[in-house]
């Protein structure tokens, strides 16, 4: 067996620990890892590489303002040129479960801002309630724009800084033979006179013909960015409630609850507070400004999740990869796919239900409550398999979780299931797969980590004459039946 290479300190033979001092994330160039920047995380910190970072998202953001104003009816030229942007895959961060291509920003989103620029926010730039316009503004009204919108068209906006952080590390701590001059990078830094984006050379890491970014783990976040729609919509009530014009107040308060029945539930007052608030879109800049008042949160709340990210992905991976190839045979197998998949995965649920590996599958006190979690670190675990892993793989009738192929008449699928997830039609859903990727053969997972869950699990199965099946796989994850749970914490 080969030395396991995961994360970026393994491919380029460096210390986690130098990463770490430099302030950059150990990313994985396997898959993506579930991380994104908040622009916020630049806008609050006391870096003044950051704060000027900040002050050229708006310049440009101020840019497509004028822009806006300007050319109302937009070009599909001017809106490619000022608004698309392919992800930049490079930073090995993101949402993808299946690699690190994303699919960027395209028409949809570019109509939405241009939209939002010269219509809603035609004074964006100018804003007298919060202490700096904010590039989050745009999404907290348009559907077409969300989290990882906001994250890709900033970390286009800063790829010179990117850019400049990793050739430094490049030069400081790799070895020669792992890096390359990269000539002419597309879209590096825009020219204001000209109106045209500029490209740039850079020294920086290669792999797979292709050049490897850094990220600073103080701009990264994984649920949401710190000003979000859910949140301005979770707390709308409080915030009109403390409007400190006293006659906006009221219209605000007449109008939202003019909109509510006696007895309205969340869902009619999450309706009835996105009506008012664009009635009354000014009501953004006040949410914003409570969200500025309240910056150690969300670089304490940026602390916490990209830990959380680290220990579950990194920490906790890494031992769970050495467990399995010093304890089981699980990077040592060669058969067809089938028999390997099923294989890999007796020696997953071994591991996991014998030998303490549950421990792997908490973050903290709690469980994996997300199967893109598992997704991705089943992904991580395979780094070595003989066969093909695809994850994500769509036919046109749906996505299936893997498929492990070792040639065009060999294939399994895998699919990975959360119990309290566990669907009624799921059998039907894997016919279907069957089908469509010419294969009969595939295997469901289902990881439980209650007993509840677990009785659950059960009369799904049986109610779809699913119990016994060779296929079914379940795995139990419980903390509270393992002999040495208490010798594990």
């Amino acid at each position: 067996m080969g030395i396991n290479r995961i994360y970026f300190s393994d491919f380029y033979k460096v210390e986690p620990t130098t990463l770490e001092e430099y302030g950059a994330f150990n990313i994985s160039l396997l898959n993506d890892l579930p991380l994104f920047i908040d622009p916020f995380l630049i806008f609050c910190s006391e870096n003044p590489e950051y704060k000027k970072l900040h002050d050229e998202i708006i310049n440009y953001m101020v840019y497509l303002r004028d822009q806006a104003q300007q050319y109302p009816i937009p070009t599909e030229g001017m809106l490619r040129a000022r608004y698309c942007f392919p992800e930049v895959k490079q930073t090995y961060l993101g949402f993808c479960e299946d690699g690190n291509c994303g699919r960027g920003l395209g028409p949809d989103f570019a109509i939405a801002l241009h939209t939002g620029l010269k219509e809603i926010f035609k004074d964006f730039g100018e804003e007298q309630i919060t202490r700096s316009p904010h590039l989050e503004k745009l999404c907290l009204f348009k559907k077409k724009v969300g989290r990882d919108n906001i994250s890709d068209f900033v970390t286009n906006l800063i790829k010179e800084y990117l850019f400049d952080y990793t050739q430094q590390f490049a030069k400081e701590h790799l070895d020669p033979s792992m890096c390359k001059l990269f000539k002419n990078v597309s879209r590096i830094k825009f020219n204001y006179d000209l109106g045209v984006w500029q490209s740039g050379s850079f020294y920086l890491p290669h792999f797979n013909n292709d050049f490897v970014l850094l990220t600073p783990t103080d701009m990264l976040v994984r649920d949401d960015t710190w000003i979000n729609k859910k949140n301005m919509y979770d707390s709308f009530e409080q915030i009109a409630a403390s409007l400190p014009d006293t006659s906006l107040r009221f219209e605000v308060n007449q109008y939202f609850h003019g909109l509510l029945s006696k007895k309205a539930k969340r869902p009619e007052r999450l309706s009835a507070a996105q009506k008012t608030i664009e009635q009354y879109p000014q009501i953004i800049d006040y949410y914003i400004r409570k969200r500025e008042d309240n910056e150690e949160a969300a670089m304490e709340n940026s602390v916490s999740e990209v830990g959380g990210v680290k220990q579950l992905f990194i920490d906790q991976l890494q031992k769970l990869v050495e467990q399995l190839r010093t304890e089981t045979d699980f990077y040592k197998i060669r058969q067809d796919s089938y028999d390997e998949a099923m294989q890999r995965i007796k020696y997953l649920k071994h591991i996991i239900e014998n030998c303490d590996g549950y421990r792997w599958f908490y973050d903290g006190n709690k469980p994996v409550r997300r199967e893109s979690d598992l997704h991705i670190m089943y992904k991580l675990v395979c780094y070595d398999t003989f066969s093909d892993v695809n994850s994500e793989v769509n036919n046109g009738r749906g996505p299936v979780d893997f498929k492990l192929s070792n040639s065009r008449k060999d294939s399994t699928l895998v699919e990975f299931k959360l119990s309290r997830t566990l669907k009624k039609n799921l059998e039907k859903q894997v016919e279907v797969y069957k089908d469509a990727n010419n294969t009969n053969k595939a295997i469901k997972v289902i990881l439980y980590f209650s007993e509840e869950e677990h009785k659950k699990t059960q009369g799904i199965l049986n109610d779809l004459e699913l119990t016994g099946k060779p296929g079914i796989v379940l795995i139990d994850a419980r903390t509270d039946n393992k002999p040495s749970a208490s010798k594990a914490s």
